[in-house]
């Protein structure tokens, strides 16, 4: 059963409440100005119906009507409650009077401004809305109007009312101008294009301006090209021409679309002629080969299509004769455009680098068969070129434009030409060397001898003012009498037309200067010994000798010593030796060796054989160790021609000594080899014992193999035994390192394994064959302990198998080793097979008075 009450008080008689409201009205009553004694009752009443809420809410705002709690609540439930109605509705009315009084005192308030504003853009009226804005713009401050103005520009592009948004967002502007690209968006979007690109033109020259968007001063720029070249029509404010070029100035890095936009600005404003002037401007002016392919092929794109327009108004119209002629006149021009693409091409290297001289002859190139222009090309390339900034050689110039002309039968206008080049102040002597030599070829080949050999001396002459080679302070001029390659040429002419004694004040000239190389100083021999001065050269040698050091001298020498021994043999030897221990002292191993033989060989020939052997052995302390093995051979084998092989001893001893192991090993198997031959046996036997010492038999197979072939012709039981206690010995010295000795093995047995494995199990099976190899290292050292005697041992078969031989290798373990009886059966029994030998009758002589009777 709901109680109904009313109030006793007489201000309110309708006032009605239930019974579950009494706590909540009789709190309001003892605290009426509590906000939370408000809120807590409206929160209870929140399912009562909506005109008791409002009453609720009327009463609390009638006693706290500054409260912005109390406000915002209401004023948002009055707006649900019409939310699904008809905008037309009457109750739309009410709240937005009900918005109106809240505003007498919330006018502070932007969320209730925005709210509000909101609720009339939902009711489509644009003025109500509007005006509602801009009070709000007026009541609120101004740090809160950035609240405002995004909600407030969305509402004036909703609407297709464009004179209102401009009003609008030049308004907006004034408080924000960071923002002038949206605003130049939606003057694009409606199509006022000439206030977009004023706009736009105003944030490109403002330095200070900074992109919302994150656009660079270039790409706005770019923009504002684009809007006013592709809108000739619409953009009447701005002068597109100084925009443009202005441009140009400030972005040389982009010249090649700005000038295209340029041109497509004169383009679609019709003035076809002044868009070609453009074009053809900026293919004369642009710097890079990427701006130059923008711009040509928009020349020739635009080409194109005029020759298309007019072929397709022609035959739209019908005329015929004039059309014709125009029309020839386009394509014409075309053509020549495009045959004049390489030569614009070269014009843009060219300014980029006008030093660069390649790309002068190049262009030259470009003009064959116009002799005018190629004089031109010249004139303009000699004249622009700067030696000490040239990129190539910039003689060049001076010579191919001499050559031009004489190739064209013009000598006195190439004489002037060159002439004229030996006077620049190149940078290298070397420049100004070619000119003149071009100058002596010119002459020769038009068969002026006495011409040539005069400009070749003036260009040696002395200067008035002598300077070193290489001084850079100094001009090239004054510089040039030092230069090789002008002395050169003059010393060959002066050979070929000149006489014998001006030759030779030449060669001698080039020695004093001290300009020479060893080939001139062979030259000048060869030449003073062709005319039969042979002291002359040999002097020659001589100051060449003193001009250079190792191993520049190496050549001199060696043909200084050939020629005075081909002269000389042996009439002067003490001489000749004079001049190899010359030649010797100070001489690098390197060069060591061809001397060291000529040497030996002279003495040979010519003087006594133990000199020569001398020779020789100093020639094997002398070489580098690659050679010494060489030079060892050629040492034996002469001393075994001269003195018998059995000299050679000492010297097999001291190549022994000297070499490394490998040439010491081989060295070793040639002496024993010989002593074999000798019939001493012992020798032999004490050589291979030697170099048992540097032979591992694990590496050395051959070394051992042969040995014991050599034990099986010549030795006998003992000395096999002997052998293979040395053969245990070395292994066991060699085991020390098994370290070492086990890596490479380990090496080549694990590639082997990982071959024999499956591309991708190599990973998984690095265990396993860590296993495998342990067990077969258990084997070895297992088959290595020495078995014991079964028989007695014999000689091996001379035609034993390499299984045989094999087993007969088998090594021992080297802690084991002992030296007796026992161990001399055990030696016996590595035999593997027995073999009768064949018994020979002894002569009685040989026992003497040992003969039994």
């Amino acid at each position: 059963m709901v109680v109904m009450a009313r109030l006793s008080r007489p201000e309110r008689p309708d006032l009605v409440f239930e019974e579950e409201d009494l706590p909540y009205e009789e709190e309001i009553m003892r605290n009426q100005f509590s906000v939370k004694c408000w809120l807590r009752y409206i929160e209870f009443k929140q399912g009562a119906p909506k005109p008791r809420l409002n009453q609720l809410y009327e009463r609390a705002l009638k006693l706290l009507p500054c409260s912005y709690k109390l406000w915002y609540r209401y004023l948002k439930a009055r707006r649900a409650q019409v939310k699904h109605r008809c905008v037309t509705d009457p109750a739309y009315e009410d709240v937005n009077n009900c918005h109106e009084r809240a505003f007498v005192f919330m006018h502070k308030m932007p969320r209730l401004w925005l709210d509000y504003c909101q609720f009339l853009m939902d009711q489509g009226r644009v003025t109500h809305t509007r005006r509602t804005f801009d009070r709000a713009l007026r009541a609120l401050p101004i740090t809160q109007h950035s609240r405002i103005w995004p909600l407030y520009l969305r509402f004036l592009r909703s609407h297709p009312l464009p004179e209102t948004a401009v009003r609008g967002y030049r308004r907006f502007l004034k408080l924000s101008p960071e923002s002038a690209e949206e605003y130049i968006e939606y003057l694009k979007s409606s199509d006022r294009l000439d206030e977009a690109a004023q706009r736009l033109a105003t944030v490109v020259n403002d330095e200070r301006f900074v992109s919302k968007a994150g656009k660079s001063n270039y790409q706005l720029w770019h923009e504002l090209c684009d809007l006013i070249s592709q809108n000739p029509d619409k953009v009447q404010s701005l002068n597109v021409d100084a925009i443009i070029r202005g441009g140009l100035t400030r972005f040389t890095d982009q010249l090649g679309k700005l000038w295209c936009s340029l041109a497509d600005y004169y383009i679609r404003s019709g003035h076809f002629e002044k868009a070609r002037d453009v074009y053809e401007e900026a293919i004369r002016t642009v710097m890079t080969v990427r701006d130059f392919t923008q711009v040509f092929d928009s020349y020739a794109q635009f080409e194109e299509s005029m020759i298309a327009a007019k072929m397709e108004t022609a035959s739209e119209l019908g005329r015929e004769e004039e059309d014709d002629v125009d029309l020839e006149l386009r394509l014409a021009r075309f053509e020549q455009l495009i045959s004049r693409r390489p030569l614009l091409l070269n014009s843009v290297l060219l300014r980029q680098n006008p030093h660069h001289v390649h790309e002068w002859h190049k262009r030259v190139a470009l003009h064959q068969g116009r002799p005018r222009e190629i004089i031109n090309t010249y004139t303009e390339a000699v004249q622009t070129v700067d030696p000490f900034k040239a990129t190539g050689k910039p003689h060049t110039l001076w010579v191919a434009f001499a050559k031009f002309y004489e190739d064209n039968g013009q000598l006195d206008d190439a004489r002037v030409i060159l002439e004229k080049a030996t006077k620049v102040n190149f940078k290298q002597v070397d420049d100004l060397a070619s000119v003149w030599c071009q100058c002596g070829e010119l002459e020769l080949r038009h068969e002026n001898y006495d011409e040539a050999l005069r400009l070749l001396r003036k260009a040696t002459a002395l200067p008035a003012r002598r300077a070193e080679y290489f001084d850079g302070s100094e001009p090239v001029q004054n510089r040039v009498y030092k230069s090789l390659k002008v002395w050169s040429m003059l010393a060959d002419l002066e050979e070929s037309l000149g006489t014998f004694q001006s030759t030779k004040a030449v060669y001698d000239r080039i020695l004093d200067l001290r300009i020479a190389t060893p080939q001139i100083v062979i030259n000048y021999a060869m030449f003073l010994e062709e005319h039969k001065y042979f002291e002359e050269s040999f002097k020659a040698y001589e100051r060449g000798i003193s001009l250079f050091k190792w191993p520049n001298v190496s050549d001199i020498w060696s043909t200084y010593l050939t020629k005075f021994i081909a002269r000389y043999g042996g009439r002067k030897l003490e001489r000749a030796r004079d001049l190899f221990e010359q030649a010797l002292d100070g001489c690098p191993p390197k060069y060591a060796k061809t001397l060291y033989l000529l040497y030996a060989q002279l003495e040979e020939e010519w003087g006594l054989a133990r000199h020569a052997m001398a020779v020789y052995e100093r020639a094997t302390r002398a070489v580098e160790p690659a050679q010494q093995y060489d030079m060892f051979n050629i040492y034996i084998k002469r001393a075994a021609e001269i003195y018998g092989v059995t000299h050679t001893r000492g010297i097999y001893q001291k190549a022994i000594e000297v070499l490394s192991d490998e040439h010491a090993r081989e060295m070793c198997l040639r002496f024993a080899d010989m002593e074999c031959k000798l019939g001493e046996i012992d020798r032999a036997r004490a050589i291979y014992s030697f170099c048992s010492q540097i032979c591992d038999p694990r590496t050395t197979g051959a070394f051992w193999q042969t040995w014991k072939d050599f034990e099986v012709r010549h030795g006998n039981e003992d000395t096999i035994k002997e052998m293979l206690r040395i053969r245990r010995s070395v292994q066991a010295t060699y085991n020390t390192q098994v370290n070492f000795m086990a890596w490479p093995r380990r090496l080549a047995s694990k590639s082997q394994d990982m071959s024999d494995l499956a591309p991708g199990q190599s990973g998984m099976d690095d265990m396993k064959l860590l296993e495998q190899r342990a067990e077969q290292l258990a084997a070895e050292a297992e088959r290595d302990q020495p078995p014991r005697a079964q028989s007695k041992i014999l000689f091996v078969r001379s035609d034993a198998s390499r299984e045989e031989l094999a087993e007969l290798a088998q090594q021992v373990n080297p802690e084991e080793i002992q030296l007796g009886e026992d161990e001399d059966e055990d030696e016996m029994d590595l035999e593997p097979n027995e073999v009768r030998l064949e018994q020979q009758s002894v002569p009685a002589a040989v026992f003497g008075s040992l003969k039994e009777d």
